[in-house]
């Protein structure tokens, strides 16, 4: 079997191919449809069975009873406090549910899925070891031989149900063309050994990370903690659906989206790149003295330089130089508002367009 080291230009780690030799070129090739990454992160979970649209739904944040087949949507499982504990994309084939999960939550979800079942008529698979997951632009993706419909992320389009606090227009991640494919061994393989040979091109984890930062996108394996409502991340408009049933965590999204406000909030840091330092995740932002909160995503962009997402408290000032305190010193950081402080009970506020791209159309 071909391995991905075999990829001119490769490095590849636990997690699978981080780049091939030019993370921000990888960008430019995978956003234009060029390029196709192979998610190393990404695993996959089927669940078959009459009763597992509405089995989901029951233990879910998103309605899926009447999710028609070939449609892209994602859901969230929550604890009894409204805290996220998974994430999954999903895509449905008229016979079984697909779910693209992280790596890193793909086996806690499984298990999870597996000991709820009780006597309905579903039967949850970890599919990890002989499907593989790939992304791109869907006009990339969709040139693959794929065990299932291919999911389209939803983001940042407001889902049926959902609900979006970022004010700013257009959101960032608008024009994102994000797409991801089950494919099976043979043609992982296909693919990887069409690389390998020169004869396509393939783009690194690193480069799909940055595009995601870019896009303001949340991520369970990178962005949550243990403390993490959906709220925070301006989740609810792809993950939540506010108006359906009941489920685990429900009474918590419609008290603090209703009548409060989210502990924290999502915001997106422009860092000084002169001194090529990047934080990593967890290290503490302040303005001035005061620590009010820590950095959960990074990546450098191929336009806008190292970019971050950070979640801070909620009464956090605004528009107010920040610092990153790094392993190697403090670093400066501008930060642009995802998430506001008034989020919630009064999220219904005129929208207003990104700064550098209103500039642009002048």
């Amino acid at each position: 079997m071909v391995s991905l080291s075999e990829v001119p230009g490769a490095v590849v780690d636990e997690r699978g191919l981080r780049h091939v030799g030019s993370p921000v070129a990888e960008q430019r090739r995978l956003a234009s449809g060029s390029a196709l990454a192979p998610l190393g992160d990404r695993r996959v979970i089927s669940v078959a069975g009459e009763d597992r649209r509405s089995w989901l739904d029951s233990l879910s944040s998103q309605a899926l009873t009447h999710l028609p087949a070939g449609v892209s949507t994602e859901l969230l499982i929550l604890d009894p406090q409204g805290r996220v504990e998974h994430a999954a994309a999903v895509i449905d084939d008229g016979e079984t549910t697909w779910l693209l999960v992280d790596a890193s939550d793909a086996e806690a979800l499984a298990s999870w899925l597996t000991r709820m079942r009780f006597r309905l008529r579903v039967e949850v698979r970890d599919r990890s070891d002989d499907l593989f997951v790939v992304g791109g632009t869907r006009a990339a993706v969709g040139q693959l031989r794929t065990v299932a419909p291919v999911w389209v992320d939803p983001w940042p389009e407001v889902s049926p149900g959902g609900w979006a606090y970022a004010r700013t227009e257009p959101h960032p991640g608008a024009e994102r063309d994000w797409a991801e494919a089950i494919v099976d061994a043979a043609e992982f393989e296909r693919l990887i050994g069409a690389a390998a040979r020169g004869e396509s091109a393939l783009a690194g984890l690193d480069a799909v990370e940055a595009l995601r930062v870019a896009a303001w996108r949340p991520r369970v394996g990178v962005d949550a903690d243990e403390r993490l409502l959906p709220h925070e991340m301006d989740w609810l408009r792809t993950a939540v659906h506010l108006s359906k049933g009941c489920y685990r965590g429900q009474e918590t999204v419609a008290k603090v989206h209703n009548l409060g406000h989210p502990p924290r909030r999502v915001v997106a840091l422009q860092l000084d790149g002169s001194d090529n330092v990047l934080p990593a995740r967890g290290d503490a932002v302040r303005a001035g003295d005061s620590v009010i909160g820590a950095i959960t995503s990074v990546a450098v962009h191929h336009e806008e330089g190292p970019i971050a997402l950070a979640l801070v408290k909620r009464t956090a000032p605004e528009g107010v130089p920040l610092v990153v305190d790094t392993a190697d010193g403090p670093l400066a950081a501008a930060a642009e508002t995802v998430v506001p402080a008034d989020a919630g009970a009064t999220a219904a506020v005129p929208r207003l367009p990104r700064l550098g791209r209103r500039r642009a159309t002048e």
